[in-house]
């Protein structure tokens, strides 16, 4: 994997005079942070915390000597294990920071794979920082979330929890073809089908995993539209931004396509506003969130008009990949630092400069496209702010070359998607 950085840092600045204020109001704190190796970028939260006055306590399965430098530099101690798989490994690894430590603060991953133990984690040895084993269905199973938007009135997609083939053909006659249907707890948009018929409602139900509790919803035509914030122990959002998906992620999983999306300048008023809303009705506290909503691209009879928004699920966590680098591009800010700050301060003093497009294109391997990576470089040069390749593990959905870049208008970052997105063989025809 190369990743390259086209800016040398983060153009942010603090109030120094604020800064001193909240260290004297930093209690030394201890921090156990879960698989802190993986994604590759998440070094940057342990620095920050470190930076803050945490003792950060890692608990991982990569061996200490593979570990980048800067992880190791910003953990104060790192306890590896065989499996994270295996939580009484991970229990032992727990006990062994406090009886070394002492009270432990916080534990957390930011990672959705993780989500659950970190969770259980919490219970068990009593941390109340953060979401408790029987929070987990509200934020995990997307059948449950559903009231929760239903609260704080946002619309939702109709659904069936599969059971029968029969029973699912009887609410398709309600809703129509397609459908939707997806793990009722899953991760991602991976063993997500798009069903056009009932031949391929039949196939599903030959292939589908036999421990796998599945949602069926109704086909909803529109654009991801995202609400990402970093929310203070009080549940209110010290950062917030969003991001744009035109092209379904579902789809570059299951067909291989290229993989865009961008990061909004300005975040929607109505985005905000549901976001907020969706913050207060499932009680979040003290977190990196990443909501998503879909925006209708026509009218939908029961949800609203063109322009609506509606919901589609939440992630306790940030934005996947190098989300957070594009965040970071998108407003020259820093949120790791943000992040750090609030689990230090429960506040930040960093401001934000200036607000951009920030723009993502995950390219394929089996693609001939017209322009090559020194034509994409010399062409963008000026707005370019990471390019490389994905580990495999973030491929399937992201692509497998990746270009990062920065504008002032949309048409400008339109036109970035057409030349990098345009084939030789569409370019012929």
């Amino acid at each position: 994997m190369f990743l390259t950085f086209c800016m040398t840092k983060y153009k942010y600045h603090t109030a120094t005079k604020d800064k001193a204020i909240l260290r004297k109001a930093c209690l030394m704190k201890n921090f156990i942070f879960i698989s802190p190796n993986f994604p590759t970028n998440y070094w940057q939260f342990c620095r920050e915390l470190k930076n803050n006055g945490l003792n950060v306590l890692g608990i991982g399965d990569q061996p200490y000597d593979e570990l980048m430098e800067e992880l190791k530099s910003s953990l104060t101690e790192y306890y590896k294990v065989d499996s994270l798989e295996n939580y009484d490994e991970v229990y032992r690894a727990v006990a062994f920071f406090i009886f070394k430590y002492g009270r432990i603060d916080f534990i957390e991953s930011n990672n959705e794979y993780w989500l659950e133990q970190d969770a259980k984690l919490r219970t068990d040895f009593h941390i109340r920082t953060g979401f408790q084993t029987k929070d987990l269905p509200r934020i995990k199973y997307k059948s449950k979330m559903k009231p929760y938007y239903e609260k704080v009135n946002i619309p939702t997609a109709r659904y069936h929890l599969v059971d029968t083939i029969e029973n699912c053909r009887k609410f398709i006659r309600k809703v129509g073809y397609p459908v939707i249907v997806k793990p009722d707890n899953g991760v991602g948009a991976s063993h997500t089908y798009k069903l056009e018929n009932l031949k391929e409602l039949k196939k599903f139900f030959e292939e589908k995993l036999a421990d796998v509790s599945y949602i069926m919803e109704e086909f909803i035509e529109a654009e991801i539209n995202s609400y990402d914030a970093i929310i203070d122990s009080k549940g209110r959002p010290i950062f917030e931004t969003g991001n744009c998906t035109p092209i379904s992620i579902m789809d570059s999983v299951n067909y291989g396509d290229d993989a865009i999306f961008y990061i909004e300048k300005e975040l929607a008023e109505d985005t905000r506003k549901a976001g907020r809303d969706t913050v207060k009705s499932f009680g979040v506290r003290s977190r990196f969130v990443h909501f998503e909503f879909f925006r209708l691209l026509k009218d939908h009879e029961g949800i609203g008009k063109k322009g609506t928004l509606m919901a589609l699920e939440v992630n306790m966590r940030p934005c996947g990949g190098f989300t957070p680098e594009m965040m970071n591009f998108a407003r020259d800010t820093n949120v790791y630092k943000i992040w750090a700050d609030m689990i230090a301060f429960d506040r930040t003093d960093l401001t934000i400069q200036d607000s951009h497009y920030c723009a993502f294109a995950g390219l394929r391997d089996y693609r001939d496209y017209v322009l090559s990576h020194d034509e994409i470089a010399d062409r963008y040069r000026e707005h370019l702010k990471m390019t490389g390749r994905l580990p495999d593990a973030l491929s399937a959905a992201m692509g497998n070359k990746i270009y990062m870049a920065t504008f002032d208008t949309k048409e400008e970052m339109d036109r970035f998607f057409q030349d990098l997105l345009e084939t030789k063989e569409a370019s012929v025809k």
